[in-house]
């Protein structure tokens, strides 16, 4: 970072760096939640009983609570107090745009998505199990409005997919082409003794 600073370029550096500690947690907490979201609707649509569909659902729409909760920690926390590592030299600025793109576009469906999902249990004018609570009648049933938060939910479970595929690609694509340490700054282990970096420590926007 000291090197960064020294020659002018904050955003281009070798020495490679890690996330802090709470911003990898909330990564990896985010990505086993919205395995259990996909997983939980691909078994709800392919297979389930009845009483299993019921089952699955409650956990889908607790799964997707927590995941709207962990993003809203996540951009908290990375508007607050956490930072991220500087871009290595191999990229371009083409690249560190997308880069940018692809996360802002993910904070936002991860905000998105979970919401559409009670929107849509809301507009069936019935109480819902929720976490540890029942989630109350708020309206009379409204078949239109349902059918079409459906089509969202659906659709922007698709662009979360779409992303997710896109940001694992980056991933191997910064660890098998580029050889650089992208990848390894948000592993959940340190693969070697740096520095974290990430609170109170402004490298890039």
């Amino acid at each position: 970072m000291d090197d960064a600073r020294s020659s002018g370029h904050a955003d281009v550096v070798k020495t490679p760096r890690r996330f802090d500690a709470v911003t990898v947690g909330l990564h990896w907490a985010t990505a086993v939640l919205i395995l259990g979201m996909f997983a939980s609707a691909l078994l709800m649509a392919f297979g389930a009983g009845q009483d299993q569909a019921a089952t699955l659902l409650y956990f889908h729409r607790s799964l997707g609570v927590a995941t709207w909760i962990v993003a809203i920690c996540r951009l908290g926390w990375r508007l607050s107090f956490g930072s991220l590592p500087p871009f290595p030299e191999t990229m371009s600025k083409l690249q560190q745009w997308l880069a940018k793109a692809s996360e802002y576009g993910l904070y936002a469906i991860l905000l998105i998505q979970p919401l559409t999902g009670l929107a849509q249990s809301f507009t069936r004018g019935k109480p819902f199990p929720l976490l540890a609570w029942e989630a109350p009648s708020v309206m009379s049933r409204d078949k239109v409005l349902t059918d079409l938060i459906e089509k969202i939910h659906g659709v922007s479970a698709l662009v979360l997919l779409a992303l997710i595929g896109l940001h694992i690609l980056a991933a191997l694509f910064h660890r098998l082409v580029l050889k650089d340490e992208v990848l390894q700054s948000m592993l959940p282990w340190k693969p070697s003794p740096h520095k974290d970096i990430g609170v109170n420590h402004t490298v890039r926007e």
